[in-house]
C-alpha cells in the first residue's frame, strides 16, 4: 500500500479509501491511485483489512444441495446480489445430513462472515438454537416449515401453491385424484386438498401418496402404485416436479395418455417442467427474487438498518402447459 501511494502521490489513507471505497476521494485521485494498483499489481491484503476494518465482507450460504435447479438458481442469485454489493460468498451443503448441519452452523458461529443467509429448511430447524449467541445477522430464506420469530425471512406462500394446482384440476372437472408428495411438503399438500375442500369435494387420506424418495423413481413408483390400485384417477399432483416427472413414464408405461386420460400438476418449475414431455403444468416458485430480497434483509442488518418487513411471503404462479386439460367424461370415477 506504501508502494502505491508513492507512485500515486496520496497518503495511505487515500489509498486505502479508493479500495474500501467506504469514504469518498476525488475521482481524479481515485483513477490516479487505480492506475498505480494496476502498474504494481498489488492485491489487498483481506485478511488484515477485515482485523483492521471489523468486517470480512463475506456472507455465508446454507442450501441442502447444489444438485438441484432450485437450490442452484438462489445460489447464484445470491451471490450475484452480494457480489454487487462488494461481499463474498461462503456456501455449505448440508446433503440431507443433520450432523452436517449441525457441524457447520457450530463452526460458523465463530468464523468470520458478516452475516448468514440459510435457505431451505431441510436438516437445520433442530440446530437453529446454536445461532441465539451467533456475533452476526441471520436471515431464512425459501423456509417451508414453522420458523423462529428471531430471524427475518423471505419466502413463498407454499399452502397457495397447492390450492393453485388444485383450484386448476377442480376447474378442469377433475373429481379423482391422487397426490405424489414428499413427506416434508405438508403445506403443499394442505392447499391442495383445501381447493376441493371448497366445493365439497374432499381429497380422502388414502389419496395422498408418500414417495419413498424425491426421485424420478420415487414418482415412477409412487404414481404406478396410484394407477395400479385406483384405475379411475383422472389427475395427478404432485409436490415436487422431479416426481411429475417419474409420474408421466408410469402414465407411459400404464397406457394412459397425458393430458387425454391422466392429467399431471407439478410443484417448483425446474427445468425438468418445461422440457418433459409433455410439458409439465408447474406451480412457480420466484426463486430468485427470494434470494436477491433475502440478501437486502441481510445487508440491511450489516449495515445497522432494521430490515423492513422482517417477514415476506412472496406469492406463487401457476404456469399452464400441456400436462393438464380437461377430465375424460368417459372414465368410471371411483369413491
Amino acid at each position: 500500500m506504501q508502494d502505491v501511494a508513492r507512485r500515486a502521490g496520496v497518503t495511505k489513507q487515500t489509498v486505502s479509501n479508493v479500495v474500501t471505497g467506504r469514504v469518498g476521494v476525488r475521482p481524479v485521485t481515485a483513477a490516479r491511485v487505480r492506475a498505480a494498483i494496476d502498474e504494481l499489481g498489488y492485491v489487498p491484503n483481506l485478511v488484515a483489512r477485515s482485523l483492521a476494518t471489523g468486517s470480512t465482507r463475506t456472507v455465508g450460504l446454507f442450501v441442502p444441495t447444489v444438485g438441484t435447479a432450485f437450490y442452484a438458481d438462489l445460489v447464484e442469485e445470491a451471490e450475484d446480489a452480494l457480489d454487487e454489493h462488494g461481499h463474498h460468498l461462503l456456501l455449505c451443503t448440508t446433503r440431507q445430513s443433520g450432523e452436517r448441519a449441525r457441524r457447520h452452523l457450530a463452526g460458523l458461529t465463530s468464523r468470520s462472515v458478516d452475516a448468514l443467509l440459510i435457505a431451505g429448511d431441510q436438516d437445520l430447524p433442530d440446530h437453529l438454537p446454536l445461532l441465539s449467541d451467533a456475533r452476526f445477522p441471520v436471515a431464512l430464506c425459501a423456509w417451508e416449515a414453522d420458523a423462529p420469530e428471531q430471524f427475518p425471512m423471505v419466502t413463498v406462500d407454499y399452502e397457495q401453491g397447492g390450492h393453485l394446482a388444485g383450484r386448476h384440476l377442480r376447474e378442469l372437472g377433475h373429481r379423482h385424484v391422487a397426490v405424489l408428495a414428499s413427506p416434508a411438503h405438508t403445506r403443499r399438500v394442505a392447499g391442495f386438498r383445501r381447493a376441493f375442500a371448497e366445493t365439497g369435494a374432499a381429497i380422502r387420506d388414502d389419496a395422498v401418496h408418500i414417495a419413498h424418495e424425491p426421485s424420478l423413481r420415487g414418482g415412477f413408483d409412487a404414481a404406478r402404485a396410484v394407477l395400479t390400485s385406483a384405475t379411475g384417477v383422472t389427475a395427478l399432483f404432485a409436490t415436487h416436479d422431479v416426481l411429475a416427472a417419474g409420474a408421466l413414464e408410469a402414465a407411459l408405461a400404464a397406457g394412459r395418455s397425458v393430458p387425454d386420460d391422466l392429467s399431471v400438476v407439478a410443484y417448483d418449475d425446474c427445468p425438468a417442467g418445461p422440457s418433459a414431455r409433455p410439458a409439465l403444468t408447474s406451480v412457480v416458485l420466484p426463486r430468485r427474487q427470494m434470494a436477491r430480497q433475502a440478501v437486502g434483509l441481510l445487508l440491511d442488518a450489516v449495515a445497522g438498518r432494521e430490515p423492513s418487513p422482517r417477514r415476506r411471503t412472496l406469492p406463487p404462479e401457476l404456469v399452464v402447459r400441456d400436462s393438464s386439460g380437461p377430465a375424460p367424461q368417459d372414465r368410471v370415477v371411483l369413491g
